[in-house]
């Protein structure tokens, strides 16, 4: 157990921003807020309905969260996701109403931990609010990686559309949030589902891309599991509630049903990766 986790005789706990499951100590870190329009992150929900959870600015945008996870053992720290860095521009940031600079690692500073001691990163995808503080820009403006000791934990599928130019997906990706992590030989592509350490596994859904993963965290009878896209807010947790971003819509609801009712049928922990006001829940 992490020295700055508070010390609890239960084995599964959730209070706040942090959750202990066995050995994972799992909190909140914020990779940074954004707003967003309400009605892209809804789809075909009509505004009537989505604005009765959030409630839209005068630009119509809503608040959102980049909830990263940090899952610490006694000998590891792991992130899962990294926000959306520091490298955006300003026109960028005023479309959407971005005031920090480099939020994640600051964040992970008020809690004593710096970049170079993250031992792995899992990115559920590489879209800017997931993948962006993968690297940032030194003193020099030379572009490296944020976590210089990780490796990053990425779907080949993933990988591949990301890297592909596609036409039809330009302005999805950004290439220098995660192009040199190859480079640097810190990259680790994975296919469909794999163990990436002992009680954490991924396993691809596509739906909100077509290599999107979700993380499971388990020990024992417990477990969590990091939805990503497929569900990033507990408003999304109906059937129809999906992002107009999502490549597969139909793809996106079948892999949501099918990971609710084995979060529900296992009493685990859902975590969300976009909800400005809650990170963990266990669905009803």
């Amino acid at each position: 157990m992490p020295s700055n986790a508070p010390q609890d005789n239960s084995t599964t706990r959730c209070q706040g921003d942090h959750l202990t499951i066995g050995p994972f100590y799992i909190q909140t870190v914020s990779g940074g807020q954004y707003r967003i329009d309400g009605g892209t992150l809804f789809g075909v929900v009509p505004r009537l309905l989505w604005e009765r959870q959030f409630l839209p600015d005068e630009n119509h945008r809503i608040l959102q969260e980049t909830n990263c996870m940090l899952v610490e053992t006694d000998h590891k720290r792991i992130l899962i996701d990294t926000g959306y860095g520091s490298k955006l521009t300003q026109r960028f940031r005023k479309h959407h109403d971005i005031t920090q600079t480099d939020p994640l690692v600051t964040n992970l500073a008020k809690l004593n931990i710096q970049p170079d001691q993250i031992d792995l990163v899992i990115l559920s995808h590489l879209h800017f609010d997931h993948a962006g503080g993968s690297t940032r820009f030194d003193e020099n403006q030379q572009l490296v990686p944020t976590f210089p000791n990780a490796e990053y934990v990425v779907q080949q599928q993933e990988w591949e559309t990301a890297m592909a130019d596609l036409p039809e997906l330009k302005g999805a990706y950004y290439k220098n949030d995660f192009e040199l992590l190859a480079q640097t030989g810190q990259l680790r592509l994975v296919k469909a589902e794999e163990q990436i350490l002992p009680g954490i596994r991924v396993r691809k859904t596509g739906g909100h891309t077509e290599g999107h993963q979700v993380i499971y965290i388990e020990h024992e009878n417990e477990g969590a599991v990091f939805a990503g896209d497929i569900c990033a807010t507990k408003s999304h947790q109906p059937f129809a509630w999906c992002m107009s971003y999502d490549t597969n819509l139909l793809q996106t609801r079948r892999e949501k049903t099918k990971l609710l009712a084995e979060i529900h049928q296992n009493n685990w922990w859902l975590l969300f990766d976009h909800d400005p006001t809650i990170f963990a829940m266990k669905p009803s």
